[in-house]
């Protein structure tokens, strides 16, 4: 059994402050020392940044393990997806993540009770607050209403009895005199307040097409942001409160999640974990990760299991580096905005030609979304690595969801009829849609072939959750030529 304090901060739909809020206690309560450990509902990648940057900045954070995506020392932001992952692996997942912390908080999706369409509670944000046995604090936006808040907060509260609506944060509060009607009203509810926040300027949290702007593209002005949300929740909250309530969540049982043991029998095929200090038996092979501005998109656990798969992961930024890391094995490029970096990329053309030399070896790519734009022929116009044949363009048409897929032949990410579930997220498209050799076939919500796998090139669209599949990270590596030396 193991006793996580946590919370998981939800609302009743989107845009009522969540993530504002949820950064916010996540810097507050660092401010305070304590080391908190972020997590996300759902699959978004832009949001765990501001989380991982909230913990670090304030100076929270000892988890091992390095650096949090974004450059900040502390705990990186994870993901909780049951779809992408299934119900069983949140909780391992979860006690993975916030081994050791003293403070857990996980910022819902959508609204409360919001999952994959047409499937009932899953992945929603209630279905992760029960498989975590977690309390929920509820963001409510009140700045049209006054005593019907009460109303909504006891729907809310009483909706599903095995969701525990325990607390509620009042967002958007115009003045003095509009809380006290608030709280009067939320008085016959049952539902204590922990916090009333009032309406606040622009604190420099800019979106654009795909949600807010990723930390990575603007470090300086998102802590500075971060810094005002502390300061705003902790003038408006009670984080002792808080706390305590994240305290009386009960002790969790059940594995932890955990790279090597997933892998198993696969680790030592592919070369064996090799823990720091431990003389290695022959060269891991290198596997550069793409980072930087341009591509920001990346669960953490997809370097752990490359790690424990016995590769030894090397970040490198195109918009900046001109070549690739030495010795070189294969390469990951996941999502993020290339779009906006285009002229940039383009620019850098030693880079581009070392991808294509790379690819040309047979040296094993994986590349997803913003990774394929990276890898087609152009973007909007402009020379890109050319390793794929399709041209990319931004589009008007926003193309998101949750999928489900299967290898139709075997690549350097799948065997021929391995099963994955995927999701979606971009406002480009690629012309043609899929290879002669397809990535994916997808089969829900639609049937159709998706992406490129020419060689041992895998490049494609589709979002993945290594951890639902670890396989993919073991034969990925396996296929990795070892570095000499």
């Amino acid at each position: 059994m193991v006793r996580v304090p946590r919370l998981v901060v939800a609302a009743p739909a989107s845009g009522s402050g969540k993530t504002t809020v949820t950064a916010g206690l996540m810097a507050a309560f660092a401010e305070r020392g304590l080391d908190v450990s972020p997590h996300k509902v759902g699959p978004d990648y832009i949001d765990p940044g501001y989380h991982a940057l909230a913990v670090s900045s304030a100076g929270g954070g000892r988890a091992p393990g390095g650096r949090a995506p974004g450059g900040g020392a502390g705990r990186p932001g994870r993901n909780l997806d049951a779809y992408l992952c299934g119900p069983d692996r949140i909780a391992p997942l979860f006690l993975h993540g916030a081994a050791g912390c003293d403070l857990a908080l996980i910022e819902g999706v959508m609204g409360l009770f919001d999952g994959a369409a047409g499937q009932g509670e899953l992945a929603s944000t209630a279905q992760v607050a029960k498989v975590l046995r977690a309390p929920v604090v509820l963001v409510v936006d009140a700045s049209s209403q006054s005593r019907s808040v009460a109303a909504l907060v006891h729907g809310f509260a009483s909706w599903d009895p095995e969701v525990r609506v325990a607390g509620v944060i009042l967002n958007k509060v115009g003045s003095d005199r509009h809380e006290a009607m608030l709280r009067e009203a939320l008085e016959g509810a049952g539902v204590p307040v922990f916090g009333a926040l009032r309406r606040m300027r622009e604190v420099g949290t800019p979106s654009r097409h795909l949600g807010l702007v990723p930390v990575a593209e603007r470090r300086t002005e998102a802590t500075d942001a971060v810094a005002a949300l502390a300061t705003w929740v902790r003038e408006g909250c009670d984080l002792d409160g808080l706390m305590a309530l994240a305290g009386s969540a009960p002790p969790l049982s059940g594995p932890v999640w955990d790279p090597v043991a997933e892998l198993g029998p696969a680790a030592a095929v592919a070369g064996g974990p090799r823990p720091e200090g431990r003389h290695p038996e022959g060269p891991r092979p290198v596997v550069a990760v793409a980072g930087g501005a341009a591509f920001t998109f990346s669960y953490a656990e997809h370097t752990e299991l490359l790690t424990a798969a016995g590769a030894q992961v090397v970040p490198f930024d195109p918009l900046r580096d001109e070549r690739l890391p030495e010795g070189v094995g294969g390469l990951v490029i996941g999502g993020g905005f290339p779009e906006v970096y285009a002229p940039e990329l383009s620019a850098n053309e030693p880079l581009r030609a070392e991808v294509a030399k790379l690819a040309a070896t047979g040296a094993p790519i994986a590349a997803e979304c913003a990774g394929l734009l990276y890898l087609a022929r152009s973007l909007d116009g402009r020379p890109m690595c050319a390793v794929v044949d399709a041209e990319a363009h931004m589009s008007d048409r926003l193309t998101l969801g949750y999928r489900e897929a299967v290898a139709i032949s075997d690549t350097s990410l799948a065997a021929a009829g391995t099963r994955v579930r995927g999701h979606e997220f971009h406002r480009t498209t690629v012309e043609p849609g899929a290879g002669q050799t397809p990535a994916w076939g997808l089969v829900h919500p639609q049937r159709r072939t998706e992406g490129f796998a020419p060689g041992n090139v895998h490049a494609s669209y589709l979002h993945v959750h290594w951890a639902a599949a670890p396989g993919v990270a073991a034969r990925f590596v396996a296929g990795c030529v070892p570095a000499t030396g």
